[in-house]
C-alpha cells in the first residue's frame, strides 16, 4: 500500500513540517553571545519503566483509509476490518516488512508518519498504537500493554532521530542548530529506552555536522561541546569527535571547557578503555588533554593532581585499567617526539618497524653489523681473522663510523651463533655502532621537547606509586623506546629516575625487570652500567642495581658469571673506589672468572 500518496495541500503542509526546526527559529539569550553558557547544565534524567530499543518485531496490522466516498466508508468499517501478521523492521529512514504483502507491500518512510500515538478510540482493538499517515492511519496491535509501549517508544525514538538528522545536516543558523543539539541531547537523556545507541546516535550526529562545518568559531566550538557533555558522561566520544576535542585541546588549552567538560570524559576512557588500539583516536584525545593541562600556569602540578585522582586517595589503584593506558599515552607520546627524526633517516627503522622498541626483527635486513658495514671486503676480513683469535682488539672505519670492539670467547660464540640463524640485533650494539645513533646529536624542536618533558615527567610520577611500580616495570622490562629516544641524553638522563626508583624496591617482581626479558635481549641493567650508552655518574646506578639483585635471589653462579664476562672491569674500578657492593660481588665475580 502506499503510504506516500495525498493530495498537494497535504504534501507541502508535511514539508514545512519537516523543514521547520523541531525547536522553532528561538534567538540566542538576550545580551549574550553563544559561547556565553555556563560549562554543565541541568538535565533531567528518566526515571520510569524501562523499555528495549526493537528493531524488528511480530505484530499484528490493519490499514484505515480515510473515507472519502460512501462506498469507502463501507469498507472501511470496524465490521470489515482485516488484520495482517507482519514482521516488521524498524529501519533508519522507514517501516519494512520482511513479507512484503497487503498493508505493507510497501515500506512506510518516518518522512510520511504524522504521529505516533496510543489508540485511543472508544471499544478499540487492546494493546494497540495508532500511525497517522496522510489519507489514512495504521494500526498496530502487540500481544501485551508491555511490548505495545515497547513499539510505541522505539517508533517515536526512530521518527525523531531521523528527523534531527535531517534537520542537523542542513545547518543554516547556528543559534538554532545549537537549540536542536541541546534538545537532541535531552531527548536522549529522558528517554525510557535502553541500547548503547540511544547516546551513540546523537554523538555521531554532532560528529557528522562538525566534521561537515569547518568555518565554526571558538564560542560555537564550547557551546557544542558543553550541550552534548551530559551524553559523554557515560559514553566514549566517537572518532570524529576526538579529533574535534584534540583540535579544541590544541588551539584552546586553558579554556575552561577543557577543564571541566573534558576531565570526566578523559577519566572515564582511562579507567573503562581496553585496547587503544582498536580506537587510536581516544588515545590521541587523551595525549592532547593531558598537554593542555600542562600548558595551565601550574603545569605539571596540575598533571600530577590529575594522575593522583586517577590513581585515588588509597593505597591500592581500584581501576586495574588506568596504569596500562597511561603507560600507552607515555610511549605513543614520546615516540611522536622522535617519529620525524626517525622517519627522516633512511637506516632508521619506520613506523609499522617500530612496535615493541627498538628490538624487532630485521627481516630485510641483515645483523646490524653486517648491514653497517656495508660488506667491505677488507672489512669481512677482518671479520674472519678476528674470530681466530681469542683476544684481540679491531678498529674498523666505515663511512666515518669508529668501532672499537674487545673480542672474547663468549663473544665468539655469539657471532658464531647469530651467522648460522636470523637472531635479533643486540640493542647495546645497535646504539654503539649505527651512524644514525652514534655519529650524531640528537635535537628536537621546542615543542617536542616540552611534550617529551611532560610525558617523561609522567613515568616518574607513575613510578611513585608503590602499587603501580610492579606493572609499571613489568611494561617496561622490554626496552618499548625506540633507539634514536635511548640515544638521546636528555631523555635517559631523565628516565633515570625510574630505573632507579626500580633499583631501590626490594619487591623481586620490581627489580627483576632491570633485567633483560630473555637472553639475547639487553635490559636497563646494561644500558645503565658503566660503558652503557645512558650510563652518566660512573657506575653509581649500576652499582645500587647489583646490590639489589645481589641482595634478592640472583646470587648465583650464572650471574656472577655474566658480570665476570661483561663488566669485571667496571666492577674491580668501583670497588678500588670503595664501594661496598663491588668489594663483596669482586672476589667472587674474579674467582669465577678465572675458573672459566
Amino acid at each position: 500500500m502506499d503510504f506516500t500518496n495525498s493530495s498537494c495541500g497535504e504534501s507541502d503542509h508535511r514539508q514545512i513540517e519537516e523543514n521547520k526546526p523541531l525547536l522553532g527559529e528561538m534567538s540566542a539569550p538576550e545580551g549574550g553571545k553563544m559561547g556565553a553558557v555556563p560549562c554543565r547544565r541541568a538535565v533531567v534524567h528518566f526515571n520510569g519503566m524501562r523499555y528495549k530499543l526493537l528493531q524488528e518485531g511480530d505484530i499484528q496490522v490493519c490499514v484505515i483509509r480515510h473515507p472519502r466516498t460512501f462506498l469507502s466508508k463501507i469498507l472501511t468499517s470496524k465490521f470489515l476490518r482485516r488484520w495482517e501478521p507482519h514482521h516488521l523492521t524498524l529501519a533508519d529512514n522507514s517501516l519494512t516488512s520482511a513479507t512484503p504483502t497487503g498493508y505493507m507491500e510497501d515500506s512506510m518512510p518516518y518522512s510520511a508518519i504524522e504521529d505516533v500515538q496510543l489508540l485511543s478510540w472508544e471499544n478499540a482493538p487492546k494493546y494497540c498504537l495508532q500511525l497517522t499517515f496522510p489519507g489514512g492511519t495504521v494500526l498496530l496491535q502487540a500481544a501485551n500493554s508491555y511490548l505495545r509501549d515497547q513499539w510505541f517508544h522505539s517508533l517515536q525514538w526512530k521518527k525523531k532521530i531521523y528527523k534531527y538528522k535531517k534537520v542537523l545536516s542542513n545547518p543554516n543558523r547556528w543559534e538554532v542548530v545549537l537549540k536542536e543539539i541541546r534538545s537532541l541531547v535531552d531527548m536522549a537523556l529522558t528517554s525510557p529506552l535502553q541500547d548503547d545507541s540511544i547516546h551513540q546516535a546523537p554523538l555521531e550526529i554532532v560528529s557528522k555536522l562538525l566534521s561537515e562545518s569547518i568555518n565554526l568559531t571558538t564560542q560555537e566550538h564550547e557551546s557544542i561541546i558543553v550541550a552534548i557533555a551530559p551524553l559523554l558522561e557515560n559514553n566514549h566520544p566517537p572518532p570524529d569527535l576526538c579529533e574535534f576535542f584534540c583540535k579544541h585541546c590544541r588551539e584552546r588549552p586553558r579554556s575552561m571547557v577543557v577543564i571541566e567538560v573534558f576531565t570526566p570524559v578523559v577519566q572515564r576512557i582511562l579507567k573503562h578503555n581496553m585496547d587503544f588500539g582498536k580506537c587510536p583516536r581516544l588515545r590521541l584525545f587523551t595525549q592532547e588533554y593531558i598537554l593542555a593541562l600542562n600548558e595551565l600556569n601550574a603545569g605539571m602540578e596540575v598533571v600530577k593532581k590529575f594522575i593522583h585522582s586517577m590513581h585515588g586517595p588509597t593505597a591500592n589503584c581500584p581501576h586495574p585499567r588506568v596504569l596500562p593506558n597511561l603507560v600507552a599515552v607515555c610511549l605513543a607520546a614520546i615516540y611522536s617526539c622522535y617519529e620525524e627524526f626517525i622517519n627522516s633517516r633512511d637506516n632508521s627503522p619506520s613506523l609499522k618497524e617500530i612496535r615493541n622498541g627498538c628490538q624487532q626483527q630485521c627481516d630485510r635486513k641483515p645483523n646490524i653489523p653486517l648491514r653497517l658495514l656495508h660488506t667491505n671486503p677488507d672489512l669481512v676480513s677482518q671479520e674472519v681473522t678476528s674470530a681466530d683469535s681469542r683476544h684481540k682488539t679491531v678498529i674498523v672505519t666505515s663511512n666515518e663510523v669508529h668501532v672499537e670492539v674487545e673480542r672474547n670467547n663468549t663473544v665468539n660464540q655469539k657471532l658464531k651463533a647469530n651467522t648460522g640463524n636470523d637472531s635479533e640485533p643486540n640493542l647495546i650494539d645497535c646504539l654503539l655502532i649505527s651512524p644514525a645513533c652514534s655519529t650524531m646529536s640528537i635535537e628536537l624542536s621546542p615543542q617536542a621537547e616540552r611534550v617529551l618533558e611532560c610525558y617523561v615527567e609522567i613515568l616518574k610520577i607513575l613510578s611513585d606509586y608503590d602499587d603501580w611500580r610492579p606493572a609499571l616495570a613489568s611494561l617496561l622490562q622490554p626496552i618499548p623506546f625506540p633507539k634514536e629516544a635511548l640515544a638521546h641524553e636528555t631523555f635517559t638522563k631523565e628516565l633515570k629516575y625510574v630505573i632507579q626508583r626500580f633499583a631501590e624496591d626490594p619487591r623481586q617482581e620490581v627489580h627483576s625487570c632491570l633485567l633483560s626479558v630473555r637472553a639475547g635481549k639487553d635490559g636497563w641493567f646494561q644500558l645503565y652500567s658503566p660503558g652503557g650508552v645512558a650510563c652518566d655518574d660512573d657506575g653509581e646506578l649500576f652499582a645500587s642495581m647489583v646490590h639489589i639483585l645481589m641482595g634478592s635471589c640472583y646470587k648465583t653462579k650464572k650471574f656472577l658469571l655474566s658480570l665476570a664476562e661483561n663488566k669485571l672491569g667496571p666492577c674491580m674500578l668501583l670497588a678500588l673506589r670503595g664501594n661496598q657492593t663491588m668489594v663483596e660481588v669482586g672476589e667472587p665475580a674474579r674467582t669465577e672468572h678465572t675458573l672459566h
